[in-house]
């Protein structure tokens, strides 16, 4: 070999601007930043390439030229850029080279910024009932959330973001003026108060409406826009959908179907809209998740319980409510247990444990019935039914889509015998409401003895937020497991005793439920109210729970009352609602 050939494998060590560059060989980044995710966005001056450890050429890799503190800006370096695929097949970067390059935009970005003038900030004056004192309310406080503006002239937002309202003024995207709104109406369960409306027509001018999305998939991306905590100007933080289920709605204490998305959530930021690459809107944030183990867990009111919201007050001019199939129901994954209910190796569904007694069905449902199937879908051993591609979800899912008021086919398995019965869907009711519907307590006072009933509301004014460790056994037992046994039944209880002379010894009995006066059951405050102002008796006795009784003169006691209202300046001793 002459001095005169180039060795082999050798390279010359200045490339020609013609010559592309090579990359480093293949690091563990590769994994990551791989082909299928990050492309090169180039320049004019430069072109860059990477290439995989499949196809890497023998010999030395080229080197790549060194950067200077101060590149001359003729001659910019070669720019690495992340970027995203669009449905073309193309590639748009976060960012590009100059000299020529041309300026790359996030596609999520590009179309979620047109809708963000959507978005407005609610501002509201709440004033609380007080549970435990009835005839007051709280001290007035203030709260700001987000919203947006959908079509009709209505704004959407989360229920606990107006919840006890007293004013309403919503603020537009860089706006300064604030403009009062009308609630239209409020549905707990699903956490929307939907239906803030403003009747100036400027409010109006260049707004136009967020165009709501189908559910979204597992990954697919999203980005909450709202007016999140730290701040006065809108916030916009983005993640991916890691789950749909059926969740635990905390406001509605109910059970929807809801997203989790891994996007902080934060105060305020209720109420906002979440948007998918398209622009569209795919649900509002409403709660995130805290806990010593958990980072950004947030979970998202999807488009299928908005819809049924909106759907439901355009249909009935009120919101009546997801229905609910008034049974508890359990689990037949045993194979012992199916064979012992004479169930077919094929048969799948799940045991009725208890019939709600005031729903339609306990006419036709009975204990220790199998439901096979709802509305022809049919229902697996642990409760669920067939989703989406490769996904499963709660048959409950099956049953919030439909009305209060539709009916429902359902397939039993009864002594080895399939029925089919037809029944008609109502909301759900509980012995301990979850909610008084923005209702103020109703209260009854006789001889310093204040009569109420009891809700969640009552419960946690009274326990505090821990309220389902604090409560007594018996009233936490009524919660969880107690079931209506006629619809306008209430739990009565003896909230306090206002000390006076006539009540003396009885002072200590405190959220005690009243179970009879006189003999005769207490079914509700109303009933109890009626009887002590009907009563001729010369005693009125009441019958507490725990064995304990209480024992008063009538006219002793009606007599005495007025002077213990004014010493504690009530104005009067039964609610209103109890009055009509």
């Amino acid at each position: 070999m002459g001095d005169t050939k180039r060795k082999r494998g050798r390279k010359p060590k200045n490339p020609t601007p013609s010559q592309p560059l090579q990359s480093p060989p293949s690091s563990p980044l590769d994994d990551v930043f791989s082909l299928s995710n990050i492309e090169i966005i180039p320049s004019t001056s430069s072109t860059v390439e990477i290439t995989t450890t499949a196809s890497r050429p023998r010999g030395r890799p080229k080197k790549l030229p060194k950067l200077s503190d101060n590149p001359d800006p003729l001659s910019p370096p070669p720019i690495l850029s992340p970027c995203r695929h669009v449905s073309n097949g193309t590639a748009i970067g976060l960012g590009g080279g100059s000299g020529g390059g041309e300026l790359a935009v996030d596609p999520i970005g590009a179309r979620v910024v047109p809708a963000m003038d959507a978005v407005v900030k609610v501002f509201c004056v709440h004033t609380e009932p007080n549970f435990s004192l009835p005839w007051q309310r709280k001290r007035q406080y203030s709260s700001s959330s987000s919203g947006f503006v959908i079509s009709g002239r209505r704004v959407l937002t989360n229920a606990h973001s107006v919840e006890h309202y007293t004013q309403v003024k919503v603020k537009k995207r860089g706006s300064d003026t604030k403009y009062l709104a009308t609630v239209l109406s409020i549905g707990t369960e699903c956490d929307i108060a939907a239906m803030l409306t403003v009747n100036d027509d400027e409010f109006w001018e260049g707004v136009s409406p967020v165009e709501f999305g189908e559910l979204p998939a597992l990954q697919d991306a999203v980005t909450v826009v709202g007016y999140s905590i730290g701040g006065d100007t809108i916030s916009v933080t983005s993640g991916v959908v890691s789950r749909i289920e059926i969740l635990s709605y905390v406001h509605g204490s109910t059970e929807l179907l809801g997203l989790q998305i891994d996007a902080a959530i934060n105060s305020g930021n209720s109420g906002g809209p979440a948007f998918n690459d398209k622009g569209n809107c795919v649900g509002i944030a409403f709660q995130s998740f805290k806990h010593d183990d958990a980072e950004n867990i947030g979970y998202v009111i999807p488009t299928p319980v908005i819809q049924h919201f909106i759907q439901d007050y355009e249909k009935n001019e009120a919101y009546t409510g997801f229905p609910i199939l008034g049974i508890e129901w359990q689990k037949m994954e045993n194979p012992d247990l199916r064979k012992a209910m004479g169930m077919k190796p094929e048969q799948k569904g799940v045991r009725i444990r208890r019939v709600d007694p005031t729903a339609p069905e306990s006419g036709v449902l009975k204990s220790s019935d199998i439901v096979l199937s709802f509305d022809g879908v049919d229902i697996a051993s642990d409760g669920t039914v067939p989703f989406r591609h490769g996904e499963r979800i709660g048959f409950s899912y099956l049953v919030s889509q439909k009305y209060a008021g539709d009916s429902s086919a359902i397939k039993v398995l009864r002594n080895s015998a399939i029925l089919n019965f037809n029944i008609k869907l109502t909301s759900h009711r509980r012995l301990i409401p979850a909610h008084n519907k923005g209702r103020p307590p109703s209260y009854y006072i006789i001889a310093g003895f204040v009569f109420t009933t009891v809700s969640v509301p009552y419960l946690r004014s009274e326990y505090g937020k821990d309220y389902e460790y604090e409560t007594p056994v018996k009233l936490l037992d009524k919660l969880l497991h107690s079931m209506l046994q006629s619809p306008d039944e209430q739990l009565v209880v003896v909230s306090q005793v206002l000390v006076s002379d006539i009540n003396i010894g009885y002072e200590d009995i405190v959220n005690t439920q009243v179970l009879a006066l006189n003999g005769k059951p207490v079914k509700n405050l109303r009933r109890l109210a009626e009887m002590v102002e009907n009563c001729d008796d010369e005693f009125l006795k009441f019958d507490l729970d725990y064995e304990q009784i209480v024992v008063l003169r009538t006219k002793t006691a009606k007599a005495a009352t007025p002077d213990i209202l004014a010493t504690h300046c009530i104005p009067s001793a039964m609610s209103v609602d109890l009055k009509a």
